[in-house]
């Protein structure tokens, strides 16, 4: 079966239409600019759905799915966005507003992350597994739970946000309002500012080479590209940053023992040099660290477009 999905961001509105083995056959973007009101948004929506069909020369006759992947609190009852902080929707009826706009009924929508775990768990890093977690490091945390080959959402649709277990009592402040949850120190924008924090204590650290002398320039790869050129303080971020970012993992190890954990976003590109560590300090720590089986740590596989193919699979 075909099936599109599309991958609504704060940045873009991206689509794809997927073939019954998650491959993108096509697809199409736009700047989702989430100044405007729902329904501006919702008619881009569903302009790149007629898009791609202009361009596979396909009609949605052949397809039998839309999926969407949404930030905010998907709603299964209504098929609408309850909340999002990111885009202008309160109780939005996201799914009858598409329906109206495209001949294609069999609509369905889901958190982003969710979808994104989804589609890990159906033929990316999770393929295989009943039970499995998908984490993504990037501005925030974010994280989708597979439980029995169902996503786990919680009563009211809000569950799974994982990046909002507090690890260090009354620390940083998350943008969440509560105080030292796990992605105030484990997301990209953690590290980051733990880069310069550092950068500021380390003026013959090469990391100031690596950024040109502009501490604004620094990004989620400075540290890991100080680590390669054996920088003290890079390592030492590194470290410290690998700490806070397993102590989180840990505790949704704890909590789910999953068959397969992957971790997402484009920190993840860093291989064995995020993994390893990883491996180590969680095996160590969690609670069925001496059980035959545990949990395997892999780099999810779909990238950017976890949330087209996750939100594409949900029909399954």
């Amino acid at each position: 079966m075909l099936s599109f999905g599309i991958d609504l961001g704060g940045t873009n509105i991206a689509a794809g239409l997927v073939d019954e083995n998650g491959k993108i056959l096509a697809k199409h973007s736009v700047p989702t600019m989430k100044e405007r009101d729902a329904d501006s948004i919702v008619k881009d929506m569903a302009g790149t759905l007629y898009t791609i069909l202009e361009k596979t020369g396909k009609t949605f006759d052949e397809v039998g799915f839309c999926g969407i992947s949404t930030p905010g609190i998907a709603n299964q009852d209504t098929q609408g966005v309850d909340y999002s902080c990111n885009l202008p929707f309160v109780k939005y009826p996201l799914v009858k507003k598409l329906s109206e706009l495209i001949p294609l009924k069999n609509i369905g929508i889901e958190n982003d992350a969710n979808a994104a775990a989804k589609g890990e768990a159906e033929v990316g890093a999770a393929k295989g597994s009943a039970n499995s977690v998908f984490i993504t490091l990037g501005t925030g945390v974010g994280g989708g739970v597979i439980i029995d080959h169902k996503i786990y959402r919680g009563f009211n649709f809000a569950g799974t946000e994982l990046g909002h277990i507090v690890i260090v009592h009354n620390g940083e402040l998350c943008g969440c309002g509560r105080k030292g949850c796990w992605e105030a120190y484990s997301s990209v924008t953690g590290l980051i500012r733990m880069t310069k924090e550092k950068m500021k204590t380390a003026p013959d650290s090469k990391m100031w080479e690596i950024v040109g002398g502009d501490i604004e320039k620094v990004n989620g790869k400075t540290s890991y590209d100080g680590l390669r050129a054996n920088d003290k303080a890079a390592i030492e971020v590194v470290d410290t940053w690998i700490d806070y970012l397993a102590c989180g993992l840990t505790n949704i190890v704890n909590i789910f023992q999953p068959e397969i954990l992957s971790i997402g976003g484009g920190i993840s590109k860093e291989g064995e040099l995020l993994l390893a560590p990883l491996r180590e300090k969680i095996n160590k720590e969690q609670y069925a660290r001496n059980c035959d089986r545990i949990t395997e740590y892999k780099i999810a596989q779909l990238g950017n477009d976890a949330g087209i193919v996750g939100a594409a699979m949900l029909y399954r």
